[in-house]
C-alpha cells in the first residue's frame, strides 16, 4: 500500500502559525485516512518552530529552490530570519518519506513549506505569486511527487499510474499517523 505526506494541518492537527488547522473534508483523503496510508508531518513544527509563530515568507517570492541554494532566505514581518528552522523541517520531511518509501505528498497550498503552485511573494501583504516552498522544491528534487490540497484527484491519479507501473506497491504497513 503506498504511503502518501500529508500536512498535519489538512488532517486537523492545530500547528499552523496561527495555532489553527485547515483541515480538508475531501473524501480520498479520508479513505486513505482509514485505510491507514497516511503519514501526518508539519515541516514548519518538525524544524523547531513553535505554535503559534509569526507568519513567515520567502524574501522576494524567490521560492524554495532558492532557499535550498543559499540564495534567498524566509523572513518574518519583523524580518527575523527563520530559514534554518525551514531547511531542518524539509530535511525531516524527506527523512520520513526516504524510510517509509513514500512517493506522493499532499501538502498546504500557499505555504513557504509546502506550497505546491504558489507561496506568498515576501512582503507580507497576502500576494501569492508562482512557486514552490522549501520542503516541496526539496521533495520534488528527490522524486517525491506533491500536490496541493486543491489536487487531491491528481494525486490519486498519479497513485494509480504507481500502481499500473509497478505493479503492487504493498509496503510494511506501520501507523504513522500520529508524527505530529
Amino acid at each position: 500500500m503506498e504511503r502518501i505526506l500529508v500536512s498535519a494541518c489538512l488532517l486537523g492537527s492545530r500547528v499552523r502559525y496561527d495555532g489553527g488547522a485547515k483541515t480538508s473534508d475531501d473524501d480520498l483523503l479520508a479513505r486513505w485516512r482509514a485505510e491507514g496510508r497516511l503519514v501526518r508531518f508539519c515541516p514548519e513544527v518538525e524544524g523547531g518552530l513553535p505554535v503559534p509563530r509569526p507568519p513567515a515568507e520567502i524574501e522576494g517570492g524567490a521560492g524554495g529552490a532558492a532557499v535550498l541554494a543559499g540564495a534567498a532566505r524566509i523572513l518574518t514581518p519583523e524580518g527575523d530570519d527563520v530559514t534554518a528552522a525551514f531547511l531542518s523541517g524539509a530535511r525531516r520531511a524527506l527523512a520520513v518519506a526516504r524510510s517509509l518509501g513514500v512517493r506522493v505528498a499532499i501538502l498546504k497550498e500557499g505555504s513557504p513549506s509546502c506550497g505546491s503552485l504558489r507561496i506568498y511573494d515576501g512582503g507580507h501583504r497576502g500576494r501569492t505569486t508562482p512557486g514552490q516552498g522549501v520542503t516541496t522544491a526539496l521533495l520534488e528534487l528527490n522524486g517525491v511527487r506533491v500536490f496541493g490540497e486543491d489536487r487531491i484527484p491528481d494525486a490519486a491519479a498519479y497513485l494509480a499510474g504507481l500502481v499500473t507501473e509497478t505493479g503492487s506497491t504493498e509496503t510494511a504497513s506501520t501507523e504513522t499517523e500520529d508524527r505530529t
